[in-house]
Parts: C-alpha cells; structure tokens; sequence
C-alpha cells in the first residue's frame, strides 16, 4: 500500500471519529417564549437548558452531546404547527413542548407523521394522550386527576356554599372546568352559574357582574393566570368578596402580580413542590447559583430531558419509536420531580396533585403554599 494511500486512509479515519465525537442529539423546545404566557415559556427553557448543560457534562446519551432549538408558539395552535414543521426539517428527533394543551395535540400530529417524540412538561388535557398515538408523553397529570382533586375539595371544604364555574375556552381551560363540574355533580353539587370568557380581553365586568349576581362563594376558573388575575382584580373592584380556585394554570408568580391583594386566600391545584425533593437539591442549588427560581414547570420540563435519556439508554437507541418502546416498556424513571413509569397513553401511573393557596409571605409577598 502507498504512502499516499495510507495517508488518506487514516485522514478519514480521524474525520469520521471527529464527526462521531462532535455528533450531536438535537432536541426541541417549543413554548411561549413571548405573548401572554411567556413566563411558563421561560421556565420551560430554563428546565432544558440546565438538563442539556447538565447531561453533556456527564457525556451526553449513548456517547453524543444534545443541543436545543427553540421554537416560540406564542400559545398559537397555527404557529405551533409551524414549529413542528420547521423541526421536522431541521432534524429534530425528541421535542420538549408545548404549553397550552391546544397547542401540543395540532403539533402532536405533525410529530407522529414525522417519527419524532414529544414529552409536554404542562399540557393536561385528557384528549393529549387519548388517540393511541406512539409518541406522545407527559411529565405532568390530566385534568380528570387535577379536576377530581379540585372537585373533592370544593365538595369537603365548601360544603353549603354556591359554586360557580368560569372558562376561557381555551382547549385546557374548557377540559379543566369541565372535568371539575362533572366531579362536583357526581357528589350531589351543582353550580349556580356555568359561563366561558374569552381569553385576552381586558375588561371582564360583564362576567364580574353574573358572579356578582348567583351570590357564588367561590369561583372556579378553568384558564392561565393572566386572565385568571384579571378576573379577581375585576371582582374585587367591584365588591365581590367569592374566593377563586383554579388548576396549574394559576400556578405563576404572574397571577398574583396581575391579580394583586385580592388574589390572598386563591387556591390552586398543582403537584407537590418538586423544588422540596432531595432528588432536586443540586439542579436547585444549579439554578439558584444563576439567580433563577425553578419555579412551576421549570423542573418538569428538565425531568422531560432526563426520561428521554433513560430511556434511550436502556434502548440502547437514538431512534425516537425505539426509546418510545422503552418508555412504554413500565420501566421506571429517576427525576428531579420524583420516580414514575408510564403506561400505554403515555401517562404518568401516579396522580399526583395537590390543593395550594395563595397567601401572604413574612416578606409581604403573596406565594402559594400547599395546604
């Protein structure tokens, strides 16, 4: 053999084990960066900006590095398309989104024709994993689990009380109010007002005034906490003393900085703190080192990153349907937001959710707590 010959044969040895070294897994992020929700959109990109830094610290999944686009949906249905379609043509094989339930199910389609994973970290909706789609999966709950919780605590700590239900008929919103009255009625109460609002108006008077009017005690409102916020400003401006309940959606530092005082006393359905779990101490410890608070879905979107690692390594694959088959498979997940395996929908085995409320912290900052 040449000199010549053997010196090219070893050239593209090293070129192809650098390619190999510099391979990289590129993962998807898509959420509100902007719009009205953007501090979830925040949070979700903290989670898997610390997972990939922390991940490709410890050498990557099966040898390769991770790397992240991010998509910005703006909570749009149309737009989250849009995103799909534009990570389809990038390559992107494992997506960490969406936000907003109507949001991920339009993107999820787009994902199962294209072979990639999707894990959302916040979409709730029933309907998310009810189509026997291969590649859908949630960190979080449902809303029947969250609107059942909601449901047996208006019922136990309501007792005697008028109730009334208020959506903003968003695809989360609606399914959350819904699953909550149809859990309420199953235990013999029945709402005095049912009504939807639409989401991103100012001015939420009209509404304000039938609460006003049914005498309701307390307000259960399926939506974000933007309009959420409003409507208990609105309330209050008007004399309506009603307490207002809602699901992880109300679960933001942003509701009470929308809603103001008279957002003391809210409750709220949401996991138990994960920021509590000595699983989570040193990703805590990471982020307050950079100054961010891991709140809300900031560590369920970084335990998104985690499942998918796992899984790709007991599949001892990158192929996106190969480590769906492992996360069907029952095994068991180790997160910052504590141990779960999955079943066949791509739900999580374990309900989890919780009653917070909102009060006042020994700083004079409102917080919710779980009670």
């Amino acid at each position: 053999m040449s000199k010549l010959r053997l010196s090219g044969l070893v050239l593209a040895a090293s070129l192809g084990l650098s390619c190999a070294a510099h391979a990289q897994v590129k993962l998807g992020m898509a959420g509100p960066v902007t719009g009205p929700n953007a501090a979830t959109g925040a949070q979700m990109k903290n989670g898997v900006d610390q997972a990939i830094e922390d991940i490709n610290a410890s050498g990557g999944i099966l040898g390769q590095k991770l790397s992240i686009n991010v998509g910005d949906d703006v909570s749009d249905p149309k737009q989250g398309v849009s995103i799909a379609n534009k990570f389809v043509g990038d390559g992107v094989k494992f997506v960490v989104g969406n936000y907003n339930s109507s949001v991920s199910i339009p993107s999820s389609e787009v994902y199962n024709e294209n072979g990639v994973l999707q894990i959302t970290p916040a979409s709730t909706n029933v309907n998310f994993t009810e189509r026997k789609l291969w590649n859908v999966f949630r960190t979080c709950g449902r809303d029947d689990q969250q609107g059942e919780v909601a449901a047996n605590f208006i019922v136990s700590k309501m007792a005697g009380k008028k109730i009334a239900i208020v959506h903003d008929k968003s695809t989360y919103g609606k399914g959350l109010a819904d699953e909550t009255r149809k859990g309420m009625n199953a235990k013999g109460v029945t709402e005095v007002l049912y009504e939807g609002v639409n989401a991103g108006e100012k001015d939420y008077s009209a509404i304000v005034s039938k609460i006003k009017q049914s005498g309701a005690d307390l307000v259960f409102f399926g939506g974000y906490y933007t309009e959420g916020g409003l409507i208990v400003r609105q309330m209050r401006d008007q004399g309506v003393q009603a307490l207002l309940m809602g699901g992880d959606g109300l679960a933001d530092a942003e509701f009470a900085a929308v809603g103001g005082p008279g957002v003391e006393g809210s409750y709220v359905t949401f996991g138990p703190d994960p920021t509590r779990r000595p699983e989570a101490a040193a990703v805590v410890k990471a982020f307050e080192a950079k100054k961010i608070n891991p709140a809300t879905y900031t560590l369920y979107s970084y335990a998104a990153v985690q499942v998918i690692k796992q899984a790709a390594e007991k599949a001892k694959s990158l192929d996106p349907k190969k480590v769906a088959d492992a996360i069907h498979s029952g095994m068991s997940f180790d997160t910052v937001i504590g141990a779960f395996s999955y079943n066949a929908k791509g739900d999580r085995q374990d309900a989890d959710y919780v009653v917070y409320v909102w009060k006042k912290a020994a700083d004079g900052k409102l917080v919710y707590e779980q009670l």
